[in-house]
């Protein structure tokens, strides 16, 4: 099956031409690169016949500037070689296409070039003098670069993605040449990856063009399955999980294939001795094989896939015998397509390779979400080995398989062994199949990865015979999008830095030439000096002076503490950053700055750190801005200016920084919590109460001044007026924050506050916030987990909300479900077992005893509620204030003997026997009163609450 863009291509073109470029088509889907490059007129284009002149130190922008305006020159001079006006678009068109693909050969699938690009397109002169290839490529580089982000340094064949840029960048070609533009999509996406970070100037260029492609397929109404699948790899890498999956959606529809993710019975470990339900993916192509390009590679042709030799997990799950899809888990089966029923999980069909790439990029999609997750690596595994399983029908795709299950299986420790080296053997695989001699041998002044001469694997080397040919390994490239075989290393790096093989680690980042990763391994490694010194070296020159570096590089105390070099290193920006780490020197953070051209984010979040943490929260607030000015995707550092903004009371501003945190993670909990806090606290003008609030906003008002208990504890004028809205947004905010941490005490509690001062009351959430707050601190901190002013009102609510409008009577209803019985349920079970010293809970368990017409526990509950004030230490010979309070709860305490201990009992076994809730009332009553007198009369005998005590007294002596 041939490359769709070609085919496209190939459509466009007259039959002539079709005739003229025959060739060159047949060269590229063959993967016959240098055959295109070597074209006569390419060659006169790139001056490869032509001596350059000029200063040496301007060799490579010359040689840049001049390709270019000779490629524009070459398009529009008038066509005098009989050919279609058109040949000339259409055949750069191929020769950016072919150096795009070779580029993608020698950097992502292998095998090695069997040509040196750099022979081929520069200029005699230039490629013969190593220290002008090096200024040409590092011109490259540059010109390649976007938004003061620079290339991966050591990309091998650098010049061929260039090539592609120049060509497929000149907007004449899009008249000509419609498949220019999905080129220069795949050009622009391939130039998007070797950045070190996401450029944001590249990331609008590749969806226009997306956008442009998408349009015209439309148009035509042939819609491409392929482009779809190399639609959701873009949405993938820039983390559009939900455009990735439509896409895939629409692509699975387009090729009528069905997958399932489901349950078969089956054992997963050596030792399981009953069949439990395991997760596989169904899946079925529609269409049967019939093409060489559909059979499935052999076993001695394909990528090693090794072996996991755990002494419990089995090496693939040993489903149940005879078990099909229509035994399967009933839930599970019954959501199955009806062409899936009948498929043995053992034995399923071949799949069609672009059914393969939809499971893998589907898998892709869903780790992209979440990938340290459990159950997202347990949902997303099965995807991987249906298609190992499956053998796969192409070499690259199965490698990618083997890829999505390593870095799935790293996170176990069962299988993170297996995981580890099966990255090694997939590094090894890229690095030997794509690392020639010559760039070693004729490149020896540029950095480059270390040639295979020099290249040692985990597994022996497989032969010619014994791997993929190039056409094959490339035909899915743009659909799986595979990593490049640096990006490979340096994950396999991180691998064993997770594993704690820092040396490991430090070996493969120093081949990389990733300065920054190598010192931190050391820094890790308790090898701080030996890490800075490495970081200094790539800054400055040696001590000695510029002309002794290479002295200097090899004495181990070299300190490099010379002139700054000029030009500074592509990732000067983050060396100078780690440097400001090793020694917390502010100045290195602000040079990083200015090096990056007051583009790279990090340094400013590092000075708004040391600031924050210094206490001088406006220049933090400074930094930070800068940070998210530069970097706007960054949640990290809006929270962090938003907790600064707090600091400094700026509330509006913080409220502003926390919405955008929460916008891009909304499982941010703190986020969420800080924002309800920074709405509170937001002191808006009284114009800003929403016309649509005001009548709401004036009831809630007058519910709070007719309850005394809810009056602000200042005066009116001192509280800021918050409006209903307001605290509308910061209840929401809040009950996310409480939902995604249900943990936090201090969300609870605010909520608890907000959800009590709305009008109306959140009823609902003050209940569900008390319990919780109760549930987190109850068994540590006993009744103060409990509000007592929230209780009360909650208690009054529930008796009011049974008011008969006609009667003025309230009743309670058990057996009626509603939030009475909630409050009750949770008084009963929640707030009863804590109290211990708090008359005023003991007030609340005794007001909603008695509405509930349980006078017996309405008595207990005064008794309680008055020994918790008698135990209060010193109250008899302090302060008159608390005399009174001591009296009140006496007095209260008489009242409720007389009106409660005269009822007939309505509980326990007397229940309706007639029997009085205390016969003795009249003597506990005096006996209440005359204890409270004999500990108060040596000091209050002549106080105004003593004679309150005697009048209690008086009304008890008769009967």
């Amino acid at each position: 099956m041939s490359d769709e863009l070609l085919e496209i291509s190939r459509k466009d073109l007259s039959t002539r031409l079709l005739e003229d470029l025959k060739e060159p088509l047949r060269a590229i889907e063959e993967a016959r690169f240098h055959d295109v490059l070597s074209w006569p007129k390419l060659r006169t284009i790139v001056g490869k016949d032509v001596q350059v002149s000029g200063p040496t130190q301007d060799l490579g922008i010359d040689w840049i500037k001049a390709v270019s305006q000779d490629i524009a020159i070459f398009l529009s001079e008038a066509v005098d070689d009989g050919q279609d006006p058109h040949f000339r678009h259409q055949y750069l068109f191929l020769a950016a296409y072919a150096a795009l693909q070779a580029f993608q050969q020698s950097n992502v699938t292998g095998p090695p070039l069997p040509f040196d690009s750099a022979k081929v397109l520069f200029p005699d002169q230039i490629f013969q003098s190593p220290r002008a290839i090096q200024q040409v490529k590092r011109a490259i580089i540059d010109s390649l670069g976007a938004d003061d982000i620079d290339p991966y340094s050591i990309a091998p064949n650098i010049e061929l993605l260039w090539l592609a840029h120049v060509i497929l960048d000149n907007v004449s070609m899009y008249s000509c040449v419609w498949a220019t533009r999905w080129a220069r999509m795949r050009k622009d996406f391939m130039r998007q990856r070797i950045l070190p970070k996401q450029s944001s100037s590249v990331r609008v260029a590749v969806y226009e063009q997306m956008a442009l492609v998408e349009s015209r397929i439309r148009e035509t109404q042939v819609f491409s399955p392929l482009f779809l699948q190399e639609q959701a790899n873009i949405h993938i890498y820039h983390g559009q999980d939900e455009n990735a999956s439509k896409a895939l959606k629409d692509a699975a529809q387009l090729t009528k294939f069905e997958f399932e993710l489901s349950g078969a019975l089956g054992k997963r470990t050596k030792f399981q001795q009953q069949d439990l339900s395991q997760l596989v993916v169904f899946a079925k192509s529609h269409d049967p094989f019939a093409t060489a390009d559909s059979e499935a590679i052999s076993d001695h042709n394909k990528p090693q896939n090794l072996e996991l030799k755990d002494d419990t997990l089995l090496e693939s799950i040993s489903f149940a015998k005879k078990v099909s899809t229509t035994e399967a888990d009933t839930k599970d089966a019954d959501k199955l397509p009806t062409s899936l029923l009948g498929l043995d999980p053992d034995n399923q069909p071949l799949l069609q390779p672009i059914d393969s790439i939809t499971l893998l990029l589907y898998a892709s999609s869903i780790t992209n979400t979440s990938p340290s997750d459990g159950i997202t690596r347990e949902e997303t595994l099965p995807y991987a080995t249906r298609v190992i399983a499956d053998g796969s029908s192409n070499w690259q795709i199965y490698s990618q398989a083997l890829l999505v299950r390593s870095r799935i299986e790293g996170y176990s420790s069962r299988t993170i062994e297996r995981g580890l080296f099966q990255l090694q053997v997939l590094v090894d695989q890229i690095i030997a199949d794509t690392t020639t001699s010559s760039e070693a041998q004729d490149n020896s002044s540029i950095n480059v990865i270390p040639s295979e001469s020099t290249t040692t694997t985990f597994l022996p080397r497989p032969s010619a015979s014994q791997s993929a040919d190039p056409a094959k390994r490339l035909r899915y490239i743009y659909q799986l999008c595979s990593p490049t075989r640096w990006e490979l290393e340096a994950e396999l790096a991180a691998r064993w830095v997770s594993v704690g093989g820092l040396s490991s680690a430090s070996v493969i980042y120093e081949r990389l030439e990733m300065w920054a990763e190598v010192a931190l391994c050391w820094a890790a490694s308790e090898h701080e000096g030996k890490a800075r010194a490495l970081v200094r070296k790539q800054l400055f020159h040696s001590t000695a002076g510029p002309d002794n570096d290479d002295r200097a590089g090899a004495d181990e105390g070299e300190q490099w503490q010379g002139p700054t070099r000029s030009p500074p290193p592509p990732d000067a920006a983050r060396l100078y950053c780690i440097l400001g780490d090793f020694d917390g020197d502010a100045k290195m953070y602000e040079t990083a700055w200015f090096v990056s051209n007051k583009r790279y984010a990090r340094a400013q979040r590092s000075l708004g750190k040391l600031a924050f943490d210094a206490g001088d929260f406006p220049a933090a607030a400074a930094a930070y801005r800068l940070a998210v000015d530069q970097d706007p995707l960054s949640e990290p550092s809006w929270f962090r200016l938003g907790c600064v903004l707090l600091a400094l009371h700026e509330f509006e501003s913080a409220a502003a920084a926390f919405t955008r945190t929460v916008q891009l993670n909304s499982e941010n909990a703190d986020a969420w919590g800080n924002l309800g806090c920074a709405l509170l606290n937001w002191d808006p003008s009284a114009n800003e109460v929403a016309a649509g609030d005001k009548g709401e906003a004036a009831l809630h008002a007058a519910a709070i001044l007719d309850d005394e208990d809810f009056s602000p504890d200042e005066p009116e004028g001192k509280q800021p007026a918050i409006p209903l809205q307001r605290k509308k947004q910061a209840l929401e905010a809040l009950k996310k924050a409480t939902n995604l941490d249900r943990n936090s005490y201090k969300y609870w509690d605010k909520l608890l506050d907000i959800a009590a001062s709305i009008g109306p009351p959140a009823y609902a959430d003050v209940v569900n916030a008390q319990k919780r707050i109760i549930e987190i601190r109850g068994q540590k901190d006993g009744e103060a987990a409990v509000n007592p002013r929230i209780l009360e009102y909650l208690v009054r609510y529930a008796i009011l909300l049974s008011e008969d409008p006609e009667t003025g009577r309230s009743t309670y209803d058990p057996s009626k479900p509603g939030l009475q019985r909630i409050i009750v349920e949770m008084v009963d079970k929640d707030v009863v077992p804590l109290i211990t010293a708090s008359p005023r809970l003991w007030g609340c368990v005794a007001k909603l005893a008695l509405w509930r017409q349980r006078p017996g526990s309405a008595l207990e509950a005064h008794e309680k509620a008055w020994r918790a004030v008698m135990a209060q230490p010193g109250w008899e010979a302090t302060t008159e204030e608390r005399w009174n309070a001591v009296v009140e709860a006496t007095v209260e305490l008489v009242d409720a003997y007389e009106s409660l201990g005269q009822m007939e009992k309505t509980e326990g076994l007397a229940a309706g026997s007639g029997e009085l809730v205390a016969k003795d009332w009249r003597f506990k009553a005096r006996s209440a009163a005359r204890s409270t007198m004999g500990k108060g009369k040596e000091v209050w005998e002549d106080s105004e609450g003593w004679g309150r005590l005697v009048d209690a007294l008086d009304g008890l002596k008769t009967g």
